[in-house]
């Protein structure tokens, strides 16, 4: 997975690779809905699955019903390939 910084040229062509996340600032986000407090907590529990194996750790809100992820790439300055693979993999928990 690689580290550099992706041109604004870049990010948008990984965009339309994966569903529903946008980029805000230096971030990619994506906002996801459960039925309760249960479900929520074992997807937040496969993101830090993923995370781990991929030594790249997504902030994460998460409460009844939802988790909020966030994506950035902090010694790099932004976006890079790295945040866009682990946001496929976080898509197929």
């Amino acid at each position: 997975m690689s580290r550099r910084k992706l041109s604004s040229e870049e990010i948008e062509a990984s965009l339309k690779e994966i569903n529903g996340w946008k980029v805000e600032d230096k971030f990619l986000r994506k906002n996801f809905k459960f039925e309760n407090f249960a479900e929520s907590l074992e997807f937040v529990n496969g993101v830090g699955e993923i995370a781990e194996k991929a030594d790249h750790h997504p902030d994460i809100t998460f409460g009844w019903g939802y988790a909020n992820i966030e994506l950035t790439t902090h010694d790099s300055g932004g976006l890079t390939h790295n945040d866009f693979d682990v946001a496929k993999e976080i898509d197929e928990i």
